[in-house]
């Protein structure tokens, strides 16, 4: 992926490594990104407010096409989403990887092509389907025995729609728990060891309206080994041969997923890509020599690898408390902008913009404003010494699942994102207004 390199008169200040490859810090302190000052942004969009580098987006995207040059590669919209985005990965040769009906009619409406966009879901909806077929979605991913009846009479007999059947491989993988999803212990996919999965297989074989491409897996997020996708291949590769065995089939497609691991502090792992495109490769034709069949055509589905380094969240600081030994920074967003610290415990590395400080660093606990104790966005990290309220705080790798998990807690407007690039700024998603949480509230 894209590298920051810092040059020696501003690496004192700052370690920039996980922030977009366009940032630059002058020795005033004035961070900017994609040739635009933060403070600029700020002043002009408000805070809290999401800043996303055009330039690194795109860039993330070719760099998985160069290590990638014989697979699909497809954006998975969960991270982030919206009319630009979907623009964006149309014109780097992406496809898209949806979860709903409501990201697929977004990106088809803002004229991405329906049959490079895969529809997932452990529990779809009549109007995901729906929205699927009227809309010519390319593939739909199977994760139940129920969706097969369903979908097929959804169809309809003069019909035809391309499946793939998600597979639980047995593999537990990923940066926390709570998003683990290889294993037989979790809500999605059809395990391999009870035979649920090659139950599905047969059943979909006997529907003519659905045709099987391949099959696919998900084994969790924030990997940063190339192991655990080693071993899915062989599992699936082997699934793949006992198929072929009992039914005759070769399946020309097989998709790993995504779940590729990024840093969010300096010094933090991140998945090796190249490392990762190389290994998978071998594997996957040794396995296939091994079982005697033709090579699938490989899917991979990065989202937070595109999106999460690209995004920048500023912050205004709203107080300043010092309580016993610890010292709480008070910024005016927090876990309805980003739930993600109280979820998973995920760690940041904010920076102060704006200004540069001779102060000593201090260990502070940055704190949102909802009336939650566990409303922390960064524990125990180091801002310097006289932040005070009025300061602009910067979390860098703030571009994936920040806006799409946001909410309205306490009735606060989600935040808007605006693009950088060439040392211009656009809004891409206005601000939620109290206008637009109001309208929503009909009864009285």
């Amino acid at each position: 992926m894209t590298t920051v390199h810092v040059p020696a008169a501003h690496a004192a200040r700052a370690d920039l490594s996980v922030w977009p490859a366009s940032t630059t810090d002058p020795a005033h302190g004035d961070l900017s990104v994609g040739g635009v000052p933060l403070t600029r942004l700020a002043d002009r969009f408000g805070t809290p407010v999401y800043v996303l580098d055009e330039a690194e987006v795109r860039e993330r995207c070719r760099t998985y096409r160069h290590a990638f040059p014989d697979a699909e590669i497809h954006y998975a919209a969960k991270a982030f989403l919206c009319r630009a985005m979907a623009h964006w990965m149309d014109e780097e040769g992406l496809g898209l990887d949806v979860c709903s009906a409501g990201e697929l009619e977004l990106a088809v409406t803002t004229g991405f092509p329906p049959e490079r966009i895969v529809l997932h879901g452990n529990a779809k909806s009549p109007r995901d389907l729906d929205a699927a077929l009227r809309l010519g979605v390319g593939r739909i991913v199977i994760d139940s025995p129920s969706e097969i009846a369903r979908l097929a009479a959804a169809v309809g007999p003069d019909g035809h729609q391309k499946v793939m059947v998600r597979v639980i491989p047995g593999i537990g993988a990923g940066g926390h728990e709570k998003i683990r999803t290889g294993t037989d212990d979790q809500k999605f996919g059809l395990s391999i060891s009870d035979g649920y999965a090659q139950h599905a297989i047969a059943r979909i074989l006997d529907q003519p309206q659905l045709r099987l491409t391949g099959l696919h897996c998900h084994l969790g997020s924030q990997i940063t080994s190339v192991k655990p996708y080693l071993v899915a291949v062989r599992r699936m590769v082997g699934l793949m041969m006992r198929l072929h065995e009992q039914h005759g089939l070769v399946l020309p497609e097989l998709d790993l997923g995504g779940g590729h691991g990024i840093a969010y502090r300096p010094g933090e792992q991140a998945l090796d890509l190249t490392a990762l495109a190389r290994r998978v490769r071998a594997e996957l034709s040794d396995a296939c020599a091994t079982a005697g069949l033709p090579v699938p055509r490989l899917i991979i589905e990065p989202g937070r690898a595109i999106a999460g380094p690209a995004g920048i969240a500023l912050y205004r600081v709203l107080a300043v408390k010092h309580t016993g030994d610890k010292v709480f920074v008070a910024v005016d967003g927090g876990m309805s902008d980003n739930p993600r610290p109280a979820l998973y415990g995920v760690r940041y590395a904010p920076l102060l913009a704006g200004r540069h400080s001779t102060a000593p660093p201090a260990r502070v606990t940055v704190v949102g404003r909802h009336c939650e104790a566990g409303d922390v966005l960064a524990a125990d990290v180091e801002l310097p010494g006289d932040v005070h309220p009025g300061d602009l705080l910067a979390v860098p790798v703030a571009g994936a699942y920040h806006l799409s998990m946001a909410s309205t807690y306490n009735l606060v407007g989600r935040p808007p994102v605006a693009a950088v690039r060439d040392g211009h700024a656009r809004l891409l998603v206005r601000r939620e207004s109290l206008e637009d949480i109001r309208g929503r509230d009909v009864g009285l």
